[in-house]
């Protein structure tokens, strides 16, 4: 089969599940050479100065607001929010209303033969949804996964390599759903850090992982250190089936809402226009609060973040959804 990106790239799931997951380690501090440290040498007599470190992390917290009747509600402020850290109010340093800030996305799409039964309804209904969401701000990046995963096309604003990479989608047996869940959160940790970015996982599958190769809980883990809100599209041809995974299917719901990101299920192909021009609204209504990070001693602990409306009469009129924390060592 013809590759048209420029870059592909497999990995075995096997060799994922084998390895432990490497954090990256700290850089080290550089070394002053001969002259430095003759010069710069206190005298025995002297205390060496303290070194002073102070860390200020920018946490983006993606906020959607819904009425009763689930319609989403524009025209808050930033007066209109406030947020907590572990149950201590936080100070918004940082907002943008309605969703101007820029999105990296990985589309990702399961190319197994129990999902890629109809190619051509799913290629065209990713390609619409490339076309009506993808800004000159914005960047996307194409993989499918089955057997293994693949990289497809690497982050672009080039709406025709995108469209041309859904040509390359490979079909396989097997569904390492997890592992592409892990690293496609790895690569969304590689983009840039700018105030207000959005991160964005996109998964179309019928939510069954059958390579079992990561878990949950590191695939889970990975997207909140990554900040990733995960869109999961479910596809599930027969509502009664018994063959049916809803622990699969729940365990997508489960993973969306902790990363404040929104499912959606599809039991007939051609519904994929619809759930893909309703995600884009979803995303297209969001507000962006940004704190900085109290200093802990629980550097890598997970932080459990909740954001409220301030007027207390607004409290039961909104639901908001956002997701649920973050690792406070930024990995």
């Amino acid at each position: 089969m013809r590759i048209v990106a420029a870059a592909v790239w497999v990995l075995e799931a096997s060799l994922l599940a084998q390895a432990p997951i490497v954090r990256r380690p700290p850089i080290a501090p550089v070394q002053p050479n001969s002259d430095e440290q003759q010069s710069s040498s206190a005298p025995a007599s002297q205390s060496p100065v303290p070194t002073i470190r102070v860390q200020t992390r920018l946490v983006n917290v993606v906020v959607n607001v819904a009425d009763q009747n689930g319609a989403p509600v524009g025209g808050l402020g930033k007066d209109d929010f406030e947020i907590t850290e572990d149950g201590k109010p936080q100070k918004i340093a940082y907002f943008e209303k309605e969703s101007s800030t820029p999105l990296s996305i990985v589309l990702a799409i399961d190319a197994s033969e129990s999902v890629l039964r109809d190619e051509r309804l799913e290629k065209t209904a990713a390609k619409h949804f490339i076309n009506a969401l993808l800004r000159d701000q914005d960047e996307m990046d194409l993989m499918d996964f089955s057997d293994t995963v693949r990289e497809i096309v690497p982050f672009t604003n080039q709406k025709k390599r995108i469209e041309s990479g859904l040509n390359s989608l490979e079909r396989g047996d097997e569904t390492a759903l997890y592992d592409a869940i892990y690293l496609a959160s790895d690569r969304l940790s590689q983009t840039k850090n700018d105030a207000g970015r959005r991160r964005v996982l996109v998964l179309i599958t019928d939510g069954e992982d059958t390579a079992k190769k990561s878990r949950y809980g590191q695939a889970l883990e990975e997207a909140q250190r990554a900040g990733a809100m995960i869109y999961p599209i479910i596809i599930v041809p027969v509502w009664e089936d018994a063959g049916r995974n809803t622990g699969g299917e729940h365990a997508l719901i489960q993973m969306s809402n902790d990363t404040g990101g929104k499912y959606y299920y599809v039991e007939d192909k051609k519904d994929l226009e619809p759930a893909f021009a309703r995600l884009s609204d979803d995303l297209r209504t969001q507000y962006v609060l940004g704190y900085y990070a109290p200093q802990s001693e629980r550097e890598s602990a997970f932080r459990s973040v909740k954001v409220r409306m301030k007027d207390a009469s607004l409290k039961d009129r909104y639901q908001l959804r956002h997701r649920s924390g973050y690792y406070a060592d930024g990995r």
